[in-house]
């Protein structure tokens, strides 16, 4: 069976369908070559077309412990070559699926020009036809202004621990954040992406979490609301979009970046020890201008912000994923930080 991607530069490339459908998008790509099941249920990944660049996807099967949401986010996914447990997968949850193409001019095209729209469409009765009038209602990133609703919980829930009270807004979380979070018996109360400061405060709080999402930070406004409220009050973490809009809320700035980064082995170093992790990341936008937070590390390869800090206020924030889910346990130790920061000032918190 056919398929063909409808590129935003005007080409239409073909491939095999192996699981039937159209869908739309921002076409991406990853060069992580493990990990395909966190990709694929991570909710940074909404409204994307996902290429991966590794040539075989599916060698170890798929298992749902391994998922970091209750379903598959991006809206189509591309690869050299699926394997049947994957492409199983991704047609019974309806995700168009296609193989048997280049993937690394694909991937080439992407560098060169950046993360573009593109149109899909798979199937025994598919045309390229198809596939362009998907691409002509594909709109860009930024234009999804309700995104977070897609991706965020509709009611708050609750994880038990005894520790640490961790108010978690929910922009589209990975699990294995509130997991790392559990495992140092954090309280996590997870509130809905568009949650009030005064929802906020209800939860009394000993850190306020923004977490990871997909697309602009300018579209999560009352994330950023909720910052402003709270800051020099309460601690201030965030990941990865939670970087983005925390930043966005202190006075900083934001910029679409041209093709990402998404992959496992992304360096960054700090600059206080000089030190380089290898960490996991996905996010098409950057911070481009700390505001009154300090740059404490930097991406080796573009010199881009991967983390913020604010001592006097305590905020602590990563653009990449601390949790590393897939991926290296380099930069585990944020999660550390993040509990002994509340902790240092719950104590005076209440004696105020």
């Amino acid at each position: 069976m056919s398929a063909y991607i409808a590129l935003a530069d005007g080409r239409v490339v073909e491939g095999r369908s192996r699981a039937p459908g159209t869908g739309r998008g921002e076409l991406v790509f990853t060069t992580a070559y493990t990990g395909y099941e966190e990709s694929l249920t991570d909710p940074s990944y909404a409204e994307q077309v996902l290429t991966f660049s590794y040539p075989l996807i599916g060698n170890y099967g798929v298992r749902e412990e391994r998922f970091e949401s209750d379903q598959i986010q991006p809206r189509v996914a591309v690869a050299r070559e699926f394997t049947d447990d994957v492409a199983e997968w991704l047609e019974s949850e309806g995700i168009p699926a296609i193989d048997g193409l280049d993937t690394r001019d694909l991937v080439t095209s992407i560098r060169e020009q950046g993360a573009m729209r593109c149109g899909v469409a798979a199937g025994p009765d598919a045309t390229p036809e198809q596939a362009r009038e998907q691409l002509e209602q594909c709109i860009e990133m930024s234009d999804h202004t309700e995104i977070g609703a897609q991706v965020s919980v509709d009611e708050p829930q609750q994880y038990q621990g005894s520790g640490v009270k961790v108010t978690l807004i929910d922009c589209g979380a990975k699990q294995s954040i509130i997991e790392a979070l559990t495992a140092r018996d954090a309280a996590v109360t997870v509130l809905p992406y568009d949650a009030t400061p005064a929802e906020v405060a209800d939860t009394e709080p000993d850190v306020v979490f923004v977490s990871n999402g997909p697309g602009d930070p300018a579209n999560f406004e009352a994330a950023g609301e909720v910052v402003e409220e709270f800051v020099g009050e309460t601690p201030i973490a965030g990941i990865c979009l939670g970087q983005q809009v925390v930043a966005r809320a202190l006075g900083g700035e934001t910029e679409k970046m041209e093709f990402g980064h998404r992959g496992l082995n992304q360096p960054v170093r700090d600059l206080e020890t000089d030190r380089v992790v290898m960490t996991t990341q996905n996010h098409g936008y950057s911070v481009a201008d700390p505001g009154d937070l300090a740059v404490t590390q930097v991406n080796v390869n573009d010199g881009t912000a991967e983390g913020l800090e604010g001592v006097d206020v305590d905020v602590l924030t990563r653009q990449y994923h601390p949790e590393a889910n897939p991926g290296p346990h380099d930069s585990l130790s944020f999660f550390d930080d993040v509990i002994e920061m509340a902790e240092n000032r719950a104590p005076a918190v209440a004696s105020d």
